[in-house]
């Protein structure tokens, strides 16, 4: 099997799209929220700025996930030093191969290459599940935040508590 990360191309967007529609659905299946789907401009802007990625197994798209680099809104003062991780999706051919190991693999090398002190990412406060997947990545759980401003971001932020985790490195 081989595994490859790179960045997604302006071709990719559909298959995105795609992706966060599976995304929906399961989340709607297994949880009491869902995301809100996202702005295509929103995607194009991360794919453009190099910050929207695939994850091939065998040259097939099996998981897609983008980056910033500042989040001020959910992580304040914190908001420095980091690369932020968000929005993974895994197809469901896919599940079980922990895509999100191989990212923070990923990450870890990106930020080694970019002077990068923090790994971050956030859920829903109140998803168990995966807080606790994600801490067994090795991510260190570090606090909740209630969203109170949410200008810019997507629908589902407005007025939710978001569990926040860091690596540091």
């Amino acid at each position: 099997m081989q595994l490859k990360v790179q960045n997604s191309r302006a071709a990719d967007i559909d298959t995105i799209f795609e992706f966060y529609d599976m995304a929906i659905a399961h989340q709607k299946k297994v949880f009491n929220k869902h995301w809100q789907g996202f702005s295509r401009a929103l995607v194009e802007t991360e794919i453009a700025e190099n910050r929207q990625y695939k994850i091939l197994v065998d040259g097939v798209a099996a998981c897609v996930f983008a980056v910033t680099f500042n989040d001020e809104l959910i992580w304040g003062a914190r908001d420095h030093d980091l690369i932020y991780i968000h929005r993974i999706v895994t197809h469901p051919e896919f599940r079980g191969y922990s895509f999100v190991k191989e990212i923070i693999k990923w990450a870890r090398d990106f930020a080694r290459k970019n002077d990068i002190k923090f790994i971050r990412m956030d859920t829903w406060a109140d998803n168990e599940k995966l807080l606790a997947y994600y801490t067994s990545c090795g991510f260190d759980y570090v606090g909740v935040v209630t969203m109170e401003k949410t200008e810019g971001l997507p629908k589902h932020y407005e007025g939710i508590s978001l569990s926040l985790f860091e690596i540091a490195l």
